[in-house]
């Protein structure tokens, strides 16, 4: 059974985790040096593939730093080393990168796979927490991650040393992401599922239906008839379009704004149209448009063409229900 302890002794034993982790963590700062800005431009000079390999939990980070690099703009994979000694070593090519992960810069499958990596004239970038080691030494370029002390009472679980690993590979990944101008239109390609996808990726013309596009009448068409219009349509906006140019919209505001001033419903609906408007584009994206309507206290938008010719109307809820998020 566990000790019975104190929340007091458990908030002791937590911040001195944290804090010990975030002592060795700050080392780091004195490391972006010579080495590091020489490992971004070899990666980035890299023709094929990155290659994140290491074992335990080195190779746990690993996965998932070679997913933040695939992620922000260079391909990158995992292979375990165990798996490269028996077989996955040859999906890795002379034009490829590998980047090799040992705190010690001592493990044996290493002392294997990087002999066969340099005959093949693949490029060796080593996280190592020792610059003498094995693996620093035979590596093109190391990255020193070295620690005094890991958070783990006992010395013995990777904690501090891990957490190190980690931040190197974040400061790669993302200083390389920045060398590479790779922009959120890009971020997206790589994340086209859920919101995210949804939200970088989806435009206004993906959202607009039939229905949208017939959300429109004529300038001479009575009050009554657009009242008619815009209840049927659901859209909270009508276009006035005359030779398939919109002249101007009529809204829910509008209509409540009529209402309260106007008894004469057979009236031309020019005589009330709102004729300096917002609108949007087909090409412009979805979260852009919620972000204008939302910052004009508006529910729907016109979407025009080039010429101003009208194709639709776009509101909140057809954005919404496409799986985009607001103010991103």
């Amino acid at each position: 059974m566990p000790a019975t302890i104190s929340n007091i002794e458990i908030a002791k034993f937590a911040k001195q985790v944290i804090q010990t982790e975030l002592a060795e963590a700050s080392k780091l700062l004195d490391r972006i040096d010579d080495s590091f800005y020489a490992a971004c431009r070899m990666v980035a000079a890299c023709t094929g593939k990155v290659i994140v390999s290491g074992m335990g939990k080195s190779g746990h980070i690993g996965s998932k730093i070679s997913a933040t690099l695939a992620s922000t703009g260079t391909p990158a994979f995992f292979v375990h080393p165990a798996e490269a000694l028996h077989g996955d070593l040859g999906m890795i090519g002379k034009d490829d990168l590998a980047i090799l992960i040992s705190y010690s810069g001592e493990a044996n499958e290493f002392k294997v796979i990087a002999p066969l990596l340099k005959d093949k004239g693949v490029k060796i970038l080593s996280i190592t927490g020792r610059e003498d080691s094995y693996l620093a030494k035979i590596s093109n370029i190391s990255l020193d991650i070295s620690i005094e002390k890991e958070a783990c009472p006992l010395g013995l679980a990777p904690t501090s040393s891990t957490v190190n690993t980690l931040i190197m590979g974040d400061a790669l990944a993302i200083t390389l992401m920045q060398m590479k101008q790779f922009d959120s239109a890009s971020f997206a390609r790589s994340h086209p599922g859920g919101s995210l996808g949804a939200t970088l990726l989806t435009k206004v013309g993906d959202v607009l239906d039939k229905q949208s596009s017939e959300a429109y009448c004529s300038p001479e068409d009575s009050i009554k008839s657009v009242i008619l219009k815009l209840c049927m349509t659901g859209l909270g906006m009508v276009g006035i379009v005359e030779n398939n140019i919109a002249l101007g919209v009529f809204t829910d505001g509008d209509l409540k704004r009529c209402l309260a001033t106007d008894s004469d419903l057979d009236r031309p609906i020019k005589s009330v149209m709102t004729e300096h408007f917002i609108r949007t584009r087909l090409d412009s994206l979805g979260y852009e448009a919620a972000t204008l309507m939302l910052d004009k206290a508006i529910t729907a938008l016109a979407v025009l063409g080039e010429e101003d010719e009208f194709l639709g109307v776009v509101n909140l809820s057809q954005i919404h229900k496409a799986g985009v998020k607001y103010k991103i």
